[in-house]
């Protein structure tokens, strides 16, 4: 009997597709691709996949990648097992337009999107899971970080402007959770109209929606330059030390 009531339960929640965005060109990491970065000996692209196949609430795996990676990473996901990977696809002119070109090729009942960099390895399952579930609470989640230095405006010359109140700010980190149906409808807008949007909350955020943020992770860095690899190395040499 508690098995069938948590068959029923298991198929009542929303179905979930992660959208993971691997088109980007690497350019602040010195020519390499980064996602093919080897991070304590996997690929930094396999482990931020692997976090995703281990979360409980991601049904589905679509990837937008380079045209010259599509190989690459299809062979890789069947390295390493990546069996919720259902397609890896050619990347679009932005990231807007990669993610949005992922969202179309989810499974037709899927219920939320959940938009990953695939430049963040040391995601968590337990992150990724939480994030999702506020998402089907409220229609759009993502998780954050206090922001620790203090952020000015600069305008021409380097002149400071404006000092933020540090206290509000918050760095924003992925997954991004959203409706199906919402996040199209905000990323079709901001390739229409060539918008500058910077993370999918943004897109969404143009459309007057609401953005719930929960509370992120410090370790859930993204790797943007060589230095941001030296980090990884050294969190995840923490992380086996707490085991």
């Amino acid at each position: 009997m508690i098995s069938f009531l948590k068959k029923i339960k298991e198929r009542r929640r929303p179905r979930c597709a992660a959208l993971v965005a691997a088109a980007g060109s690497s350019s602040r990491m010195g020519g390499v691709n980064k996602l093919l970065e080897l991070l304590d000996g996997v690929p930094v692209l396999v482990r931020t996949l692997t976090a995703l196949e281990q979360a409980a609430l991601v049904d589905e795996i679509v990837i937008a990648a380079r045209e010259e990676d599509l190989v690459e990473i299809s062979r890789l996901c069947h390295t390493y097992g990546i069996s919720k990977c259902t397609k890896v696809i050619r990347g679009g002119g932005s990231r807007a337009h990669s993610v949005l070109l992922a969202a179309l090729e989810v499974s037709p009942e899927t219920e939320l999107l959940a938009v990953q960099d695939g430049a963040r390895p040391l995601v968590t399952p337990a992150l990724i899971d939480a994030v999702i579930a506020a998402a089907e609470r409220c229609g759009a989640a993502a998780p954050a970080v206090p922001v620790k230095d203090t952020v000015k405006v600069a305008g021409d010359g380097g002149v400071v402007e404006e000092t933020l109140d540090r206290s509000t700010l918050r760095a924003v980190q992925t997954p991004q959770v959203f409706e199906r149906d919402l996040l199209k409808a905000a990323l079709q807008q901001a390739v229409e109209e060539q918008l500058p949007v910077t993370d999918d909350c943004s897109a969404v955020e143009r459309l007057g929606k609401v953005v719930y943020l929960i509370e992120g992770d410090e370790e859930n860095l993204k790797i943007t330059t060589p230095v941001d690899l030296i980090l990884a190395e050294a969190i995840l040499q923490a992380r086996e030390e707490r085991l």
